[in-house]
This record gives structure tokens, C-alpha cells and sequence, in this order.
């Protein structure tokens, strides 16, 4: 059984784009994440150290948008999935990246959903 810890609509800029320009911009991306982990103990306890804090995570995600460079959001969605599970007693992560209104006008968003579990990091 796994319960999930939600971080929806999580706006940071990023080093994001698949030229130098794009890139450079730094334009916000939108990301929401699942973090699975077992909570029971933290709901019988009421305390923080049996759960993950999600502030934590916050700060693990706008490092990794923010402080590298990422052509893909597919690339994006990997390091940050990565980057929580290296971090964080969990046992798998989905992020979502959305790209907003990549093509002006004409597209809302673009973006992935990447999961990564323990076993990928093998």
C-alpha cells in the first residue's frame, strides 16, 4: 500500500528549451508531483519526521528546474523524479512538467508525466 504526498501547480522558471536561446530565457514551467510513500505512521503520530516534508520537496524541485540546464521537459521530469528519490525515503515519484503556451496562441501546454520508483535508481 502506498499513500501519495501532493505538490499540484508547483511555478518555478527553468534553463528549459532545446536551443541556447530557449534556454537562456528561463521561462516557468508548471509541475505537480506524487510522492508515494507509506504515511500511516505520520497520521497515528501527527508528527513530521514520519512523513516528508513537503517544503523539502519544494526546494529539491526549484533547485534541479532552476540551477541546470534541460533541453527536454522528458529530461526535466527525469532529474527531478531522481533527484526526490535520492533524497527522500520514498518509494516512487510522477512528475508532470508542463510547458506553458509553448507554441503562442495555438497550444496551451506541452509537457510529460515521468514516474520513477526505488528500482530505477538501481
Amino acid at each position: 500500500m502506498s499513500d501519495v504526498i501532493l505538490l499540484e501547480g508547483i511555478q518555478v522558471p527553468a534553463a528549459l528549451g532545446v536551443t541556447a536561446a530557449e534556454r537562456r530565457m528561463r521561462r516557468p514551467v508548471v509541475l505537480d508531483l506524487e510522492v508515494e510513500r507509506d504515511l500511516r505512521g505520520a497520521g497515528r503520530s501527527d508528527g513530521i519526521r514520519h512523513t516528508i516534508h513537503y517544503k523539502r520537496i519544494f526546494e529539491v524541485v526549484e533547485d534541479v528546474a532552476t540551477n541546470q540546464e534541460h533541453k527536454l521537459v522528458e529530461a526535466l521530469g527525469d532529474r527531478i523524479a531522481r533527484a526526490v528519490l535520492g533524497k527522500f525515503d520514498a518509494d516512487a515519484v510522477t512528475v508532470s512538467v508542463r510547458k506553458p503556451t509553448p507554441i503562442a496562441g495555438v497550444l496551451r501546454f506541452a509537457g510529460v508525466r515521468i514516474r520513477r520508483s526505488r528500482k530505477d535508481l538501481e
